[in-house]
Formats: structure tokens, C-alpha cells, sequence
């Protein structure tokens, strides 16, 4: 899925939520669904996506299954936005040498 997936799956609300909940530890299904307003079927499909967009992964522990941040697609993300932030600052420095 890549960055652009990363991105995507990021982009719902609910999505970013149950993302931001997982950066604290990892977490069962029923204990993500807890205080979300979402049923805990959705949440799985949350999870889904997450999973499918390498931001989250997930293991069985005894009959539940725990969910955790996935370095790996994390890093991706991270190396996109260091990208785009070294291009910007690039740009901004060619802008005040042109000014001066």
C-alpha cells in the first residue's frame, strides 16, 4: 500500500483514533472499542486498514488478538515526511539567497 495508502488510512478520523490510542501500547480489539463511538465489529475493520496500510500489526495472545504499532510502516511514513520537510526548508533557503 505504501505512504500514499499510510496516508489514506490516516485521513479517517476514527482511523487516526485507534492509531493514536495503539502509539501508548498495544491494545486488544475490545479494549480499543472501549470509549470509541464506533461498535467493536468497526473497529476491526479499522484495524484492517491500518494493518493493510503497514501502520499497525497484530498477534494472537491466547483467543485475543493484540494490536501495535508497526515500526516498519511507521518509518516509511516518517522518511516520507522528512523528505518533504528537507525539500521545503530547501526551497524556503533558495528563496532568502534570491531575496538577498
Amino acid at each position: 500500500m505504501g505512504t500514499y495508502g499510510a496516508l489514506a488510512a490516516l485521513g479517517d478520523p476514527t482511523r487516526r483514533l485507534i492509531f493514536e490510542r495503539l502509539t501508548a501500547g498495544p491494545l486488544a480489539v475490545g479494549e480499543l472499542a472501549a470509549g470509541l463511538p464506533v461498535s467493536r465489529p468497526a473497529v476491526s475493520q479499522h484495524l484492517k486498514v491500518l494493518k493493510e496500510a503497514r501502520l499497525v500489526r497484530d498477534e494472537a495472545v491466547g483467543t485475543r488478538r493484540v494490536y501495535r504499532v508497526d515500526p516498519v510502516g511507521v518509518r516509511e511514513l516518517r522518511d516520507y515526511f522528512d523528505d518533504i520537510w528537507a525539500q521545503a526548508l530547501a526551497a524556503f533557503a533558495r528563496a532568502v539567497e534570491e531575496e538577498t
